[in-house]
């Protein structure tokens, strides 16, 4: 293992924030992984997967620690469905990618999801309809200070709306080895109701679409709606889509009939956070190098040397106009690194 002074984060993260790290290493194996949290030599440790879901807002004075974990396994097969362990640092979209060449269903309205697939239960990732919980089995993680394994099984994991354990009371206490999922082979359950799915679907005429029909669908309306961080620095949606409840929702409601919203149950609405910052006036609005995407007001993007407290002070600007203008409190989506 190479460790590396004064390292510069841009590239690894989607922002393309310019931060370093006071100390870097590459991780390419569990038992390297062990070895260097063992290390006693760098008692600050920052563990970093694929940057794709965080804002570095200063430079991170500790030894940061890149988990790049490859491989895929095909674990077991039972009838009509697949468990299948991929590690850590697989690239998730690429992991989406594969699922469906061999014919796996399950995590196709998820394609295109930048960042990697360990650091995907943190977050719970999940868009149009479906999250990482539904087809999740469970996790392969290490404790940060006693080194041993733990099998989190969904329950333990305490999945909510891009949320889990490891974002709560499990914060910053394991790192996340592998990720096993339970995929069908055959007879999917398709899911095309969530966003512009069906209408993108009839662009192309298909009436009876597969697996693969759907990730294509997919990754048309994300490029379509967010700009690719290899030419804009962006985290995807910077901001969760509040969920309220419902004597709050229909006051909300009745002084903003136009508004769109999606039921959750009987006593919680979620209202798209993307239209609240529109209403706001953000959209597209640039500040400096930091702003607003013009096709997508959730993304907040760094159009070349915006810093990472820029881009922070943004969107505490859109927060705190959205709870003037609404009564509803917005949250950032992404870890902030501060």
């Amino acid at each position: 293992m190479l460790i590396q002074e004064n390292f510069s984060l841009k590239d690894y993260n989607t922002f393309g924030i310019a931060a370093k790290a006071k100390f870097f290493v590459e991780i390419k194996s569990v038992a390297e992984l062990k070895a260097i949290l063992a290390n006693q030599d760098y008692p600050n440790k920052f563990i970093l997967g694929g940057g794709s879901n965080m804002l570095i807002t200063k430079d991170i004075d500790a030894l940061v620690i890149y988990i790049n974990l490859k491989g895929i396994q095909l674990v077991s097969k039972e009838g009509e469905t697949v468990t299948v362990k991929a590690m850590a640092g697989e690239n998730w979209h690429k992991f989406v990618l594969w699922t469906l060449e061999n014919g796996y269903g399950g995590l196709e309205n998820m394609s295109l999801i930048p960042g990697n697939t360990g650091t995907a239960p943190i977050q719970n990732i999940g868009a149009y309809g479906v999250e990482l919980k539904d087809c999740f089995v469970n996790c392969e993680a290490i404790h940060r200070s006693s080194l041993e394994t733990k099998i989190f099984s969904k329950t333990d994991c305490q999945f909510g709306y891009r949320e889990s354990f490891f974002k709560n009371e499990g914060k910053n206490q394991y790192v996340i080895t592998s990720v096993t999922f339970k995929l069908s082979t055959k007879n999917h359950t398709l899911n095309t109701s969530y966003g512009a799915i069906e209408a993108e679907l009839a662009k192309s005429n298909i009436t009876a679409p597969t697996i693969k029909d759907i990730s294509n669908a997919v990754i048309a309306i994300r490029n379509s709606k967010l700009p690719d961080p290899k030419e804009i620095g962006n985290s995807g949606s910077f901001f969760k889509n509040p969920v309220v409840p419902k004597a709050s929702f229909e006051m909300f409601l009745e002084k903003n009939p136009e508004a769109p919203y999606y039921k959750v149950s009987e006593g919680a609405y979620k209202i798209p956070a993307g239209w609240l910052i529109e209403q706001c006036g953000f959209k597209g609005k640039r500040f400096g190098d930091a702003g607003v995407h013009d096709k997508q007001a959730l993304v907040l993007v760094n159009y070349g040397s915006a810093t990472g407290a820029e881009i922070l002070e943004l969107a505490k600007k859109i927060i705190n106009k959205v709870d003037h203008t609404f009564g509803i409190k917005i949250k950032p989506e992404v870890n902030l690194i501060k």
